[in-house]
């Protein structure tokens, strides 16, 4: 139970959370910096991220009581002090030497569930043991049906809650801001065996339920006609993404898709949605709208940039802030008495969107802050 928002103060180093971003700018090498910031090609889908939740009004309620306020949220049956988990994030170990294992530190001390992805260090049972908290394994497939077995046998002995197949790189996009540097990860160069993954199909997916009791969340799903054949196969939670804009050009944000997503599911999987949530606000939005939790991907990764471990917890200590704050000028108390009556959707933007402009003190220059 958070304390009344206007009694609620941050402390510390980062009392906003643009600052983090300001500071991981300062701390990355230029390549680095980029490679975070950055999306496909004209990087359309991205700034679609920012313009979904932008285009989203809030309507208030007054005289409701709201001397105490529950920001708690419910994911697949526990309770998180937040509705939020830290997004699997490719490479983390290019922010901070610690990767995964200081995101996972963060996550669990803070109280919200990490999901470690498969191409960041320490590895899979590293990480684990980094995070004494709630976690998920999320896996890009690179070999066959006898090697995803093993990944997942490593992954349930390690304690990870759920498994995670992201389902949205069949092919590798063309990230234009690393490719006009000529900049390679040196994962990206090194990674063999990405046939696989271009040949995933749901027939994996009625294997692994076959074979496998460890609930399974399907990352990627961006139409309502997916959700529904995720479910149709015991999908357990949908996670909606777009991969923060770094797949396919063109497409739509991930708050528009969320809409038909969670009324395609009608209450038969859990649903998780990311796509530029930077702001308190944000995740009251998607909450409003039939989410489960919201995950964070660059956000995060600025505050981990900034100040490790302790950044992060910082940077959700802030966030809670902006919803403890919004919930009570809402009128509500807690999360789930959010619905659509508090959303007026189609309200005009008032800021072009891109990759910070949810930042707008990060100015003049938004992707550069001084």
């Amino acid at each position: 139970m958070a304390d009344a928002p206007h009694l609620t103060e941050p402390t510390g180093d980062f009392q906003t959370l643009h600052e983090f971003v300001t500071a991981a700018k300062r701390k990355l090498p230029a390549n680095i910096w980029d490679y975070l910031i950055g999306a496909t090609e004209t990087e359309t889908t991205m700034r679609r991220n920012r313009l979904a939740l932008d285009t989203v009004a809030l309507r208030p309620r007054v005289l409701r009581d709201v001397s105490a306020v529950d920001t708690r949220g419910t994911f697949f049956g526990k309770t998180s002090r937040l509705p939020v988990m830290l997004a699997p994030v490719g490479s983390l170990e290019s922010f901070h030497p610690g990767g995964a294992a200081e995101a996972g530190r963060a996550a669990s001390a803070f109280g919200v569930p990490i999901i470690v992805s498969s191409v960041t260090h320490p590895g899979l049972e590293e990480s684990a043991a980094a995070a004494a908290g709630r976690k998920i394994f999320q896996l890009y497939v690179r070999g066959d049906d006898a090697w995803v077995n093993d990944i997942v046998r490593r992954a349930i002995d390690a304690g990870y809650e759920q498994f995670c197949f992201t389902v949205d790189t069949a092919s590798y996009s063309r990230r234009e801001r690393d490719i006009a540097k000529r900049f390679v990860k040196p994962w990206r160069a090194a990674a063999t065996g990405v046939e696989f993954q271009a040949a995933l199909s749901w027939d994996n997916i009625k294997r692994f339920k076959d074979k496998w009791s460890i609930p399974l969340m399907l990352k990627g799903i961006g139409t309502a006609e997916d959700a529904a054949l995720a479910v149709q196969h015991g999908v357990d939670t949908i996670y909606v993404s777009n991969h923060g804009g770094r797949q396919l050009d063109h497409g739509r944000g991930s708050l528009d898709v969320l809409v038909e997503v969670v009324e395609a599911v009608g209450g038969r999987a859990s649903v998780v949605m990311d796509g530029g949530i930077n702001r308190g606000t944000d995740v009251v939005k998607a909450i409003a709208l039939g989410a489960d939790a919201v995950a964070i991907g660059r956000l995060y990764c600025y505050a981990l940039a900034a100040d490790g471990a302790a950044g992060v917890v910082a940077m959700l200590e802030l966030l809670e802030t902006e919803v403890a704050i919004a919930l009570a000028l809402l009128g509500v108390n807690r999360l789930a008495d959010l619905n659509r009556s508090h959303l007026h959707v189609g309200a005009p933007s008032v800021t072009a969107p891109h990759v910070h402009s949810a930042f707008p003190l990060l100015a003049p220059t938004p992707e550069i802050p001084r």
